[in-house]
């Protein structure tokens, strides 16, 4: 009993072990690696108390080695799941160092892979050579294994040569598609025209070792077999002969794209001998592709006559290859304006194959620029319906949506699309807009910052932004983003403009001078922005300046009343006796401006005679020329605070100080500055002559005969 009572508890134990390394490795496939690796830390603590028991108790000799090898070997795994790579080599060197243990010098593949990781690729290669060199040659398969990874190893470290020698070695031995494709990729970038086709033609006799797919198809005569057949289709065995197929057509296709260019004098011969080679091999469903994809290559070398031949080749052969042939080509005759063409291929690949999600995109597209936005609207829909995750579709019925004035119909397809392609800029901009459109300011502004956290620099986005904190009041945070779309797009007039007046607000005129003068010379028939960048010079006090700046403005546009009003106040300030051959000029402009009134009267006058045409191409920000989104519609609201052109006329004749949020009044065609009134200056001398207030509006006083010449 003595004896007996020891090897109970070293019993338990052992079982207490074993449940915590199984617990540690249910955990590690749940992703909970922290919990994996306490588990595994706590079975490794156990077990040493285990050795401790066993010596106590004089049982050494029955200690269990293999317990003690998956506990280490599990530590070392989890270690390494949780990225702790220095614990987890240290254990696997322990390990490995024990003679003890069978097979420990497998542990070298791991160790290879963690210096991988680390980026050590002198150490990770030693590792799998010495894996290699211990392993016997009855494991053909885990040799082959670590012959790939050599392979890999010495392609990241830019040696192709000994890369080829590894994978033409598994290709002789257990050719697959994997490494084919790896060897082909060497001799291509060893530049090796033969040998790359070579690699060519072994990828394509590469065994695929699945059954054909006949045997899924139903037949009319066994109701049972058709059931079994039935739940056979898509059990696991079915899903992983379907990837294994997946992953060989995507090797074949991808070798054939990269050297078709390459292997011949031209690619339009190298991709002949691609699809000649893929015709005659066991995978000849596949030449269609590539030779769609030769028409792609057409179209990138903007070769369209070319491309088009191509895909029209492909009209009489079988549906789906038709189908694919036909959408390329209506989207090819869409691009091109020709709608009819675009919408008789569209057609063709519908009726070839009704569930192709593109052909009813591309119909969807010819309807909308026929103007038929209702049809347009069913055929986004019925794209959808084949395939709802065509983003193409959903982003385009959202847009249809949108010009219809169906914003919560429009949102509901933009925040779909956002599911499904997470932060791009068009979708985040038209759920931002949307949400402006159906009056909710505050997920407007949260989806326009979001944007802005993906595109930073864009200036009409800047500008969007910018206008939506100006309309909540606050100004500190408008002139920020103003300044910002500025700094990025410095050609935006209606940001100028903002900006000075901002700075004119705040007293500071030599601020917004800068800006009056950029506005003034983008636009330079336009009388306004002179004006305003005179007045700035008068603001700071250099008349000279300005004197001379409305001399200038005067001899570009003689007409000018307004010009000229400036002209007569400056000078009297001065005490210049050109006040009144400018007062002389000023009747005869009135007197011209009565004359063009009366004659015009049928029509709609203009709020300033005078003035030199206006240049209104540069007036648009970049926002409302949408820079981000191409086809859709920016049929915005108009923004209270934004200036319209009769707005900025009234403000150069009222009695505000100038200002983007001032409000409309009646024009007078009496003297004020369209900046506002000067602030009064400091007087140092009580018998100095008082200044004369230029809030005074200079048409209050008649213009007698005493100011004119004799």
């Amino acid at each position: 009993n003595l004896f007996t009572r020891p090897e109970e508890k070293i019993r338990k134990l052992e079982r207490k072990i074993t449940e915590l390394i199984e617990e540690s490795c249910l955990a590690s496939s749940r992703g909970e690696q922290r919990l994996a690796l306490d588990k595994a830390k706590e079975a490794s603590s156990k077990e040493r108390n285990l050795i401790r028991m066993q010596e106590q108790a004089g049982l050494s000799e029955t200690h269990n080695l293999d317990l003690t090898f998956s506990v280490l070997f599990n530590l070392a795994n989890q270690y390494a799941n949780n990225e702790m790579y220095n614990e987890a080599l240290n254990t696997y060197q322990v390990v490995t160092k024990n003679r003890m243990f069978n097979n420990a010098n497998r542990l070298k593949i791991n160790m290879g892979n963690i210096y991988l990781k680390l980026g050590q690729f002198n150490r990770a290669l030693k590792m799998y050579r010495m894996a290699l060199d211990q392993v016997p040659t009855s494991h053909k398969d885990l040799r082959l294994k670590i012959m790939h990874n050599i392979g890999i190893h010495f392609v990241k470290m830019g040696q192709f040569s000994e890369a080829c020698s590894s994978f033409e070695y598994i290709m002789q031995e257990k050719p697959d598609f994997a490494t084919g494709l790896h060897l082909v990729l060497c001799y291509y970038a060893l530049g090796e025209k033969e040998k790359m086709k070579r690699g060519f033609q072994i990828l394509l006799e590469c065994p695929l070792n699945i059954d054909d797919d006949e045997k899924y198809n139903a037949t009319l005569d066994d109701p049972a077999s058709n059931l079994i057949l039935e739940v056979i289709k898509n059990d696991p065995l079915r899903k992983l002969e379907r990837g294994m197929k997946q992953e060989a057509e995507r090797s074949i296709l991808t070798a054939a794209k990269l050297i078709s260019p390459v292997i011949e004098d031209s690619f339009s011969v190298g991709y002949n001998w691609c699809v000649d080679a893929i015709k005659a091999s066991n995978h000849a469903s596949l030449a269609s592709d590539l030779e769609i994809n030769k028409a792609v290559m057409y179209l990138k070398q903007k070769d369209f006559s070319q491309a088009v031949d191509t895909l029209r080749a492909f009209e009489k052969k079988e549906t789906k290859v038709a189908s694919a042939a036909a959408t390329n080509l209506a989207f090819i005759h869409f691009l091109q304006g020709d709608i009819g063409q675009a919408e008789k291929y569209g057609e063709i690949a519908r009726q070839a194959d009704g569930y192709n999600a593109a052909a009813f995109v591309n119909l969807g597209n010819c309807s909308l620029a026929r103007n038929d936005v209702e049809k347009a609207k069913e055929l986004f829909a019925c794209a959808l319906e084949s395939d709802a995750s065509c983003v193409e579709a959903l982003y385009n019925l959202g847009l249809v949506n949108k010009q219809l004035g169906l914003y919560e119909e429009a949102l509901d397809c933009f925040l779909k699309l956002q599911a499904i392609v997470r932060h791009h800029p068009q979708v985040l901009y038209q759920v931002a807009h949307l949400h402006e459109m159906l009056g909710d300011v505050d997920q407007a502004s949260e989806w326009y910052l979001q944007l802005l956290g993906i595109v930073p620099t864009d200036p009409g986005v800047l500008h969007k932004v910018a206008e939506m904190y100006d309309n909540d009041g606050d100004k500190q945070q408008s002139y920020q983003y103003h300044y910002d779309s500025y700094r990025y797009y410095p050609s935006n007039l209606t940001i100028l403009d903002w900006l000075g007046s901002y700075f004119i607000e705040h007293q500071v005129p030599e601020k917004a001078l800068g800006y009056f003068e950029r506005a003034a010379l983008m636009q330079p028939n336009e009388v306004k922005w002179q004006l305003m960048a005179a007045s700035c010079h008068r603001r700071c006090g250099n008349y000279h300046q300005a004197l001379q700046a409305y001399k200038d403005i005067h001899n570009r546009f003689p007409e000018n009343i307004e010009c000229l009003k400036f002209l007569i106040r400056l000078c009297s300030d001065l005490g210049l006796k050109e006040a009144t051959d400018y007062a002389l000029e000023l009747k005869k402009a009135e007197k011209a401006k009565e004359v063009r009134e009366r004659i015009g009267s049928s029509r709609p006058g203009s709020l300033r005679s005078g003035s030199g045409r206006s240049s209104r191409g540069g007036l648009n920000s970049p926002l409302s020329d949408s820079p981000l989104l191409s086809g859709g519609t920016r049929n915005s609201p108009p923004v209270p605070q934004q200036l319209s052109r009769v707005h900025k006329m009234a403000l150069l004749e009222s009695n505000e100080v100038y200002s983007p949020t001032s409000q409309h009044r009646d024009v007078d065609a009496s003297y004020n500055d369209p900046l506002g009134p000067l602030a009064e200056r400091p007087r140092t001398s009580a018998g100095r002559k008082p200044q004369i207030h230029l809030e005074d509006e200079f048409g209050d006083e008649e213009l007698g005969d005493d100011l004119l010449p004799e």
